[in-house]
């Protein structure tokens, strides 16, 4: 069986990460982070990141603004406590925008790529419209606020 494999890597167009600030890049890399632990499963690591009163519309929800985090633990927790299975799994933030709102603040939206392999074992790809927010609290940033939906 292959070794698991969970990555994140942003694509960038028209050079633009040369062109981020250092604020810009520490929070794509904090959001690559929150993306593997997605993957993965690990919820310790998404739990480190978000901030308990996070917000959320997903296709989950239903239509539906879900605050809190015991709504994504369940999500974490289906199969038990071992990390979600996933094999060679790779997530992609297309042509990620930052945006900073001052200095404690910040949206940054994108199109999340999941490539995997299905149940066949052929490579598929699923995109994702996100935007998710970031505020800086206590020192740390802490993402407080996602919006997940699937392309039109």
């Amino acid at each position: 069986m292959p070794a698991r494999r969970f990555e994140t890597t942003p694509f960038f167009t028209r050079n633009e990460q040369t062109t981020m600030s250092d604020s810009q890049q520490e929070l794509l890399a904090l959001n690559q982070k929150l993306l593997v632990a997605i993957v993965g499963g690990d919820w310790k690591t998404y739990a480190e990141l978000c901030d308990p009163t996070l917000t959320c519309f997903e296709p989950e929800a239903r239509g539906h603004v879900v605050e809190g985090m015991p709504f994504h633990k369940f999500y974490f927790e289906l199969g038990g406590s071992a990390p979600k299975p996933a094999i060679a799994t790779n997530v992609t933030m297309a042509s990620p925008h930052v945006r900073l709102m001052g200095a404690d603040a910040a949206v940054l939206s994108y199109v999340r790529l999941n490539q995997k392999l299905n149940a066949s074992g052929e490579p598929v790809t699923v995109a994702v419209e996100e935007t998710r927010v970031w505020q800086r609290i206590g020192g740390a940033w802490k993402h407080v606020h996602f919006h997940r939906s699937l392309p039109s």
